[in-house]
């Protein structure tokens, strides 16, 4: 496994994050542990997850499921750099109550606690702000995040879903507080969704924040769906069915250039994504230990020019705005 730093910070995380939102609506405990023994075997020790996963079931299950795994021993935790995140309702549906989300101080602290006491640890390495909070002031927000990284909770601050000039806002009140700020934006991004090379890949690179992009292959769209259709593995509906017949030609032509580098559809568009700039580490969501083995050797592929240049042809990208759209 290649290791690189988290945006500028001196911490090293593998450049595969292991996402953990499948952990209890989709794969039972038992297979989780194996799953996250599995990744620390191969060196990942990125760990991605959201005080909010597991909802279908219970919220915070996914959170109770890695605490019983760091419960366990034998240096998991401490081989471990753990990302959750806070922002989302997490009272009761039947009973909805205030503050029980978004990025109020009151909310941070309750929720904080909260998945400290779920995950069965004293600290979490970084704290991520799942959606902007366009209620609540960044003063407020930062003082939050000030405290809990003085009382040894949080270590670092991340950010997620944010648009280009909410980074630059949230580092500008932090400048101002002489407080670190972000160091990370996590956004999805992948071959067929690149709406954030326009502003927000720009920003978190002026800022030194590390992307970490989720639904790398959006949605199984990029790893070998019609494969598998025509084999009669898949069948899509809904929006995904309909998103494949607007790019099937597109998603045809990238299939047949994964076969031609000899690589696996997924595996080509993790290295794309391994191949720009700003991506600190795709974030991938194995269901089975066998999906985890899968995505391994994306960390391994170099793409030439030739086949970057390809790619961009079959999914054109942004340039930075203004220039994407002005001269």
């Amino acid at each position: 496994m290649d290791y690189t730093h988290l945006g500028r910070t001196g911490l090293s995380v593998s450049r595969l994050c292991l996402g953990t939102m499948n952990f209890g609506p989709a794969t039972d405990t038992q297979t989780a542990h194996q799953i996250m023994d599995s990744a620390h075997e191969v060196g990942i020790n990125f760990f991605d997850t959201a005080n909010g996963y597991g909802r279908q079931i219970r919220l915070g299950l996914t959170e109770e499921i890695i605490g019983e795994w760091f419960a366990k021993g034998g240096g998991r935790r401490e081989r471990t750099v753990l990302a959750t995140k806070v922002y989302g309702d997490m009272s009761d549906p039947d009973r909805p109550w205030p503050n029980q989300g978004k990025l109020s101080a009151l909310n941070i602290r309750r929720a904080l606690d909260a998945s400290l006491k779920r995950l069965q640890t004293d600290y979490i390495d970084l704290y991520q702000m799942h959606h902007v909070d366009r209620d609540t002031p960044w003063e407020e927000i930062w003082q939050a995040m000030e405290v809990a990284v003085q009382q040894g909770k949080i270590l670092y601050v991340g950010s997620s879903n944010f648009a280009g000039w909410h980074i630059a806002q949230a580092q500008a009140a932090a400048e101002m507080r002489s407080f670190n700020g972000l160091v990370s934006e996590q956004s999805i991004y992948n071959l067929l969704k690149r709406e954030v090379e326009l502003e927000v890949l720009p920003a978190a690179e002026y800022h030194g924040l590390g992307v970490i992009p989720w639904s790398p292959l959006q949605g199984g769209l990029l790893g070998g769906v019609v494969r598998k259709e025509n084999e009669g593995q898949r069948r899509l509906e809904g929006r995904a069915k309909e998103s494949l017949e607007a790019n099937r030609p597109a998603i045809e032509a990238y299939e047949q250039l994964a076969d031609d580098l000899g690589l696996e559809p997924a595996v080509l568009a993790l290295a794309w994504l391994l191949h720009q700039p700003v991506v600190t580490a795709p974030i991938i969501g194995p269901r089975t230990p066998e999906q985890l083995d899968g995505a391994l050797a994306a960390v391994e592929v170099s793409l030439d020019a030739s086949t970057l240049e390809r790619l961009d042809e079959l999914f054109p990208g942004h340039k930075p705005a203004p220039e994407d759209y002005a001269w």
